[in-house]
């Protein structure tokens, strides 16, 4: 999944995404645009090995889902369009929000995921979350 844009909107009653102005309001304007596509069920990825990384403004993050094969990363409601994935990268100026990674990483971490992530001060040490808050 390296290289594309994911929102990871899973709860917009959650004050992670209000505080941002994301709301469904705003959501149904984006997808009226074609901009998005939103679906109430949510949206997965399927097929992943043991493990995986994302990145998070370059901020490599490794997910150890419990399975070998055949396990899925749950995505939440929204995906940008193709249309949308241009527009992020063209217009977009936007900054990494280290509020919204802990949110996602917790969200994660219920799902009963292990994540880890190269610490920001050095190259080398791995650090695993857990459920408490990161620094």
């Amino acid at each position: 999944m390296q290289g594309h844009l994911i929102p990871l909107i899973y709860d917009l009653n959650h004050e992670v995404y209000s505080d941002q102005g994301i709301t469904l309001p705003a959501l149904k304007a984006l997808e009226a645009t074609g901009l998005i596509s939103v679906a109430p069920a949510g949206y997965v990825k399927k097929g992943f090995g043991q493990h995986t990384r994302l990145f998070y403004f370059g901020r490599p993050t490794k997910i150890r889902f419990p399975e070998e094969a055949g396990n899925q990363l749950d995505l939440g409601h929204v995906l940008l369009t193709d249309k949308g994935k241009a527009q992020a990268v063209a217009n977009c100026d936007v900054q990494s929000n280290q509020r919204f990674y802990e949110y996602v990483i917790e969200k994660w971490f219920q799902q009963g995921l292990v994540m880890s992530s190269i610490s920001e001060n050095s190259d080398l040490a791995i650090f695993p979350f857990s459920s408490v808050a990161f620094e």
